[in-house]
């Protein structure tokens, strides 16, 4: 497989190269592959967990008469 990189990713990529951190260009690309991966099943799960709170917060709402938390209000302030 060829890739092409614009000149600036290109320097990025030889810059991690030379820095030691990865022996070789394809370890810089398949290291930068995993992250894409990881980063595209993030969204659903943090999705899920998000409606998940939802829902919990939902069923544990207390839902009150304005009047009646009002009073409530007052006794709790006096």
């Amino acid at each position: 497989m060829n890739i092409s990189l614009t000149p600036t990713l290109e320097k990025f990529v030889q810059d991690k190269v030379a820095s030691g951190l990865y022996n070789s260009v394809s370890e810089v690309i398949r290291e930068a592959l995993r992250l894409l991966a990881s980063r595209e099943n993030v969204p659903s799960e943090r999705i899920a967990k998000l409606n998940k709170d939802i829902e919990d917060g939902w069923n544990d709402t207390v839902i009150l008469d304005g009047d009646i938390a009002m009073q409530q209000l007052i006794k709790k302030y006096e």
